[in-house]
């Protein structure tokens, strides 16, 4: 282990920073941005980027991690996406490494545009992120971005992270007061429920090329996959043939 990674181990196991430390410190990553960002000029931003994320890792790297992070990886071994696709998780951050060590571990942080978006857009609404309640997106933003921080610092010293574990929630609560690993944001599975009353299970029709269909709806992501009997359709368990289709869910009419 390198001196930088003994450095973070130590860190991890026993660092701890108060609750008024941190609100300083959170504060003044949230300036920073605001003063940094062409996009992020508003807590309830409407569109971001990578660099975005880039910018709180290298941000909470200096105010948390006393720069430990970038002495631990360089540039080319960490990169930041924004991805629409991610409908169930704030974040996510993978780690690829070769055995046999010959080349150094690569790491990537996602975060999931989707449910920032789909979120505090009903003030009535709650927002928790890690058991912390959060008042707009930059809130929210920045508490994923502690979760998968985490995630990473693990990584680092151990190789391996699991935020359902002691470990994992004992370094979270510890260095950014979590008080849970999950969130609460709004999915596009809740949107279909709320907003249109669509769910896994209800029978709908809908219009595909000219032709009204009707189905029964299997799953619900950023659209929703509806189950359609057709005899040149595969069989599934219930013995029937369906072929499946992938429609918006603002064009699904229930039937129930």
């Amino acid at each position: 282990m390198s001196s930088p990674q003994k450095k973070l181990d130590q860190l991890l196991r026993h660092g701890t920073t108060p609750a008024g430390e941190r609100r300083l410190r959170n504060q003044s990553i949230a300036d920073s941005v605001f003063a940094t960002s062409p996009y992020l000029t508003d807590p309830n931003f409407s569109r971001f980027h990578a660099d975005d994320v880039q910018l709180l890792y290298e941000l909470y790297d200096e105010h948390y991690f006393e720069g430990m992070l970038r002495q631990c990886l360089n540039h080319k071994q960490i990169t930041f996406r924004l991805s629409p696709r991610m409908t169930r998780t704030g974040g996510k951050t993978t780690r690829w490494g070769d055995r046999l060590h010959r080349t150094p571990a690569r790491y990537e942080i996602a975060i999931s545009s989707t449910l920032l978006f789909e979120s505090f857009q009903d003030p009535e609404r709650g927002i928790t992120v890690t058991g912390l309640e959060c008042d707009n997106r930059l809130d929210a933003l920045m508490r994923i971005m502690e979760h998968e921080i985490v995630h990473l610092t693990e990584l680092l010293v151990w190789t391996d992270s699991n935020c359902s574990l002691g470990r994992f929630q004992d370094i979270a609560s510890r260095t950014f007061g979590h008080l849970d690993h999950r969130h609460d944001l709004i999915t596009p599975s809740e949107v279909a429920v709320t907003q249109f009353g669509i769910r896994p299970g209800v029978k709908v029709r809908f219009d595909y090329g000219g032709n009204i269909l009707e189905g029964v709806v299997n799953r619900v992501t950023k659209r929703a996959t509806v189950l359609v009997v057709d005899a040149s359709g595969l069989r599934y368990s219930d013995g029937k043939r369906y072929i499946k289709y992938y429609i918006p869910v603002k064009d699904l009419e229930p039937l129930e």
